[in-house]
């Protein structure tokens, strides 16, 4: 039951994009595809596949979880290029500020105007 309030939750905050395309599309080619789920359909001779077998329904949720990861570090990856021109443009505008700024001595000077 707590499995299933965590996943109602969590799709109330997906994106549309999410509820219609969950998943990024296979990069195998179709034959390595065939190949892949006629493995999957074949009865596994050793306890570790057995295991492995029994988690085969996790398999969408670690999509998932791969592909919210893959985004989270493409979001830190522009926040700190971001970031980055952010400082150097509020060090442009300081020394555009300073350049436009008139002090004291020049104000006491004699203005030829």
């Amino acid at each position: 039951r707590r499995v299933l309030r965590l996943a109602e939750m969590c799709r109330r905050l997906e994106t549309e994009e999410e509820k219609v395309l969950p998943f990024y599309p296979s990069s195998l080619a179709e034959g390595e595809q065939r190949d892949a789920q006629r493995v999957l359909e074949e009865t596994p001779a050793e306890p570790l596949a057995w295991a492995v077998r029994d988690y085969m329904g996790l398999e969408r949720f670690w999509q998932r979880f791969n592909k919210v990861k893959l985004e989270e570090r493409a979001l830190e990856r522009e926040r700190a290029v971001l970031s980055q021109r952010n400082r150097r443009l509020r060090e442009l505008l300081r020394q555009y500020l300073a350049g436009i700024s008139v002090s004291r001595e020049e104000l006491g000077e004699l203005n030829p105007l």
